[in-house]
């Protein structure tokens, strides 16, 4: 809005400019049938600049004091030509400015004046009135065309601000939801490595010392996830590389577990299939940690032509958990409860947004997790 004030002025020394050319170039033509111009035909003609420039504020006011100085301008007998300038300016105004029922309104008055001053002066053909209509609806048909085409814009660039906010809002939905991922599934390591730290320490102090280390990596990944995305949030910074298959074996290698990795086939795949994925292994390896600590897991990918299928299943417990060894760690506990993204129900929910399907239950003495995801045929 402020723009467009800003350019009202412009708009009034544009009219006030074209209507001075007109009126000398008019004035040089009708010399011998109209007038001479004077100081009082200047200032007629000058009050039609003056209302365009308050036409925003004062639309009627102005369009009809515009009119009338139009008026008074022909009635004074000066040349034909640059009073019509101003009026034409103040009703397209109208109508592009949404002030439809006035525009049309005040058309019919401006119609209703010229007709009335050509009988008043005996021009009383039929013609001349028929152009002196022809032209005021062709003005406002311009007028209403260059409305619509504003709006269809207007509404353009409304819907594209939707969808980028949509999409904005999408994001961070996205980022918070791996960011939780990210910090429930270390900090549950964490926890889980900690805890057998604590309770080897002194009866196997090797074993402690690998529990420890595993829990150096996991910090510093969760420093990193949450730099990365708090560098986005404040600068629009690119995010790293989002969480892939291609990051299994580090994952797998940080788990503290016994775990078999086994791919069957490969293709590229959706970067959402991608994460999703790979926040479900996360997830399976975070359960099987907390609760069957010493199994043996068994992380299947099979990279089908129509769906890829992963598989997470464990042996079963194998050693007692470690003790906690405080109270505090109950929040840990609870943390660990929720798993990234709410345990079972969260890796479903995966799933489930991107057309597959998710079952887990218990598998003899274990546990096994399997998740499909439907896929795109592949383009060559």
């Amino acid at each position: 809005m402020g723009v467009r004030r800003t350019f009202d002025p412009y708009l009034a020394l544009i009219v006030a400019a074209a209507t001075m050319v007109v009126a000398r170039g008019a004035a040089w033509g009708q010399q011998f049938t109209r007038e001479p111009l004077d100081a009082y035909a200047y200032a007629l003609l000058l009050a039609g600049p003056v209302a365009v420039l308050l036409s925003r504020r004062f639309p009627l006011l102005t369009t009809a004091a515009a009119l009338g100085a139009c008026d008074l301008y022909l009635i004074a007998g000066y040349p034909y030509g640059p009073c019509f300038i101003s009026p034409a300016v103040l009703l397209f105004l109208l109508v592009t400015r949404g002030r439809r029922l006035m525009a049309w309104s005040m058309a019919g008055m401006t119609l209703l004046s010229f007709l009335s001053y050509a009988w008043l002066v005996g021009n009383r053909d039929w013609f001349h009135n028929v152009w002196i209509l022809t032209f005021i609806m062709l003005l406002m048909v311009v007028a209403e065309l260059v409305r619509i085409v504003k709006e269809r814009r207007a509404e353009r660039e409304r819907t594209a601000e939707e969808e980028a906010r949509r999409q904005a809002s999408e994001e961070r939905l996205t980022m918070a939801q791996e960011l939780h991922d990210v910090l429930a599934h270390n900090i549950s390591l964490i926890h889980v490595q900690a805890s057998t730290a604590l309770h080897l320490i002194d009866a196997n102090p090797e074993q402690a010392r690998t529990a420890l280390a595993t829990i150096k990596t996991a910090s510093k990944e969760v420093l990193g996830e949450m730099r990365s995305v708090l560098n986005v949030l404040r600068d629009g910074a690119p995010r790293s590389p989002t969480a892939g298959l291609d990051r299994l074996d580090e994952l797998v290698e940080r788990s503290g577990l016994t775990v078999t990795l086994k791919r069957v086939g490969s293709r590229p795949l959706p970067p959402q299939v991608e994460r999703a994925a790979y926040r479900i292994v996360q997830e399976s390896l975070t359960n099987a940690a907390r609760h069957a600590p010493g199994a043996e897991v068994g992380v299947r990918l099979e990279y089908g032509e129509k769906e890829l299928v992963v598989r997470v299943s464990d042996t079963g417990a194998t050693t007692p958990p470690a003790p906690s060894e405080s109270p505090s760690e109950s929040l840990s506990e609870s943390l660990s409860e929720s798993g990234s993204g709410n345990g079972i129900p969260g890796m479903r929910e995966r799933a489930a947004a991107l057309g597959g399907t998710l079952v887990a239950g218990p598998s003899g003495p274990g546990f096994q997790v399997e998740a499909r995801f439907p896929l795109p045929e592949e383009t060559s």
